[in-house]
């Protein structure tokens, strides 16, 4: 299946999506071509950077100034910038909040060639000690005002200023950077997925395009209905795994769990239910891995612990045991996994597909 199947004509439509670039690249490299192809109602604005940071951070205040930006994306060197530009909603892919000792740790230092073409023509340009002090002075600034408290138990749940605007993702696979402490000291929206330091199609498609399609829904204050799944046996092969006596987290999908799951978030907000046994509290961290590793960004974020699922809220609950912990009394719609009509995943999403998001 070629990319353009996956475009979303509704997803940021009138909007402006500010992209900002890593380190040597430009504003016509392959992530902005992605953007274009699946975001066709979005305006997408990308310029050339300056090679001098303070110049690059100019252009970008006075781009968010004069352009009315709705959502800046931002990767690597592009995500340290783009902390600095406060006051709007920001992604931050693998953030180089340093990147002078990133450059000099990568062998960084003299003329460097650009990755892609520049509307300048420029081919290279030159990395040297002053440079790098530039870098050093301008990453400084970064979290300025933001308190170092975002992973304290004292304020979780607790947003203040531009906290809530700003989420921060981190390639598992990641060997040039790794700031995902540091980012989740300032701002509780931290988030791994699968994939290294590069933005490549994969990702955008399955992992930062699910943050854009959250921060779509918050700007347009658009509530979809709730979809809460269970995690044994529906989600996650519990029974089998436990009888190959493997590792939570090596437990296989059921069937088309994965998939459904992600392609459930584009008309609804889909919930992972976990039931855990309150005499083996330890199987909850192997479960939030599960979920980490096998779900990735779409239920980051999105995961209910609870023995009686009929006082959790939510309009539909797919479930394989709608006879056990009060499933019988859950106020929206079950839907009985593994039995008649809703034998596969497929299934599932045949009738989801045909409500259409109600």
């Amino acid at each position: 299946m070629e990319l353009f199947e996956y475009a979303r004509p509704d997803l940021m439509a009138g909007k402006k999506i500010l992209y900002v670039h890593g380190f040597a690249s430009g504003g016509q490299n392959g992530t902005v071509r992605t953007m274009r192809l699946l975001l066709p109602e979005a305006e997408i604005i990308a310029p050339d950077l300056p090679v001098r940071p303070q110049e690059a951070l100019a252009l970008l205040k006075d781009i968010c100034a004069t352009r009315k930006i709705d959502l800046i994306l931002g990767t690597s060197m592009g995500g340290m910038l783009a902390e600095q530009l406060r006051g709007i909603h920001r992604i931050l892919v693998n953030p180089a909040f340093h990147l002078a000792d990133t450059i000099l740790k990568n062998n960084g230092l003299g003329r460097q060639e650009y990755h892609c073409p520049r509307a300048d023509g420029e081919t290279s340009f030159l990395v040297n000690k002053p440079l790098l002090e530039d870098f050093r002075e301008v990453s400084s600034a970064c979290f300025e005002g933001i308190p170092e408290d975002a992973s304290s138990l004292d304020t979780f749940g607790s947003l203040t200023g531009d906290q809530g605007l700003v989420y921060g993702m981190f390639g598992t696979r990641d060997n040039m950077v790794d700031t995902y402490d540091e980012f989740a000291s300032h701002y509780p929206n931290a988030i791994r997925f699968d994939g290294g330091h590069y933005l490549d199609d994969s990702v955008f498609l399955h992992s930062v395009l699910h943050v854009i399609e959250r921060i779509d829904d918050i700007q347009n204050n658009r509530r979809k209905p709730v979809v809460l799944v269970s995690f044994t046996d529906t989600l996650a092969d519990v029974r089998n795994g436990i009888s190959k006596n493997i590792p939570t987290q090596e437990f296989e999908a059921c069937g088309s769990a994965v998939k459904s799951f992600a392609a459930l978030c584009r008309n609804y907000t889909p919930y992972v239910l976990v039931s855990s046994h309150f005499n083996n509290p330890d199987t909850l961290p192997e479960i939030f891995r599960w979920v980490e590793r096998h779900l990735g960004v779409p239920a980051w974020n999105r995961v209910i612990v609870s023995n009686r699922k009929d006082i959790v809220l939510g309009d539909y609950l797919i479930d394989r045991y709608p006879e056990r912990l009060g499933t019988s009394d859950f106020m929206g719609t079950v839907l009985h996994f593994g039995e008649d009509p809703f034998r596969t995943w497929e299934d599932v999403m045949t009738f989801f597909d045909r409500l259409g998001g109600q």
